[in-house]
């Protein structure tokens, strides 16, 4: 699985971690084409309203191949107690 996430987080197919309104995918898919979050999101209403179906199919799929993108804020180390 870690090498889906890798050739995905190299194309540049990542679920930001701001914006999201679900999961992430279409506006990650914005993203990486260039287009702004929400023409990606009626742009994909449209298609799932012409071809209905494979977008219900898709979009979970996506959701669970694609990776987060990773903040950009370093972690915190945890104190001992």
């Amino acid at each position: 699985m870690e090498t889906v996430y890798g050739s995905m987080r190299q194309h540049g197919l990542v679920r930001p971690t701001q914006g999201r309104l679900l999961g992430g995918v279409v506006a990650g898919l914005g993203q990486r084409f260039g287009i702004d979050p929400w023409p990606a999101r009626l742009l994909f209403i449209l298609i799932l309203l012409a071809i209905p179906g494979s977008q219900i199919l898709i979009y979970p799929i996506l959701w669970l191949l694609m990776p987060s993108e990773e903040s950009t804020t370093p972690a915190t180390p945890a104190t001992p107690v």
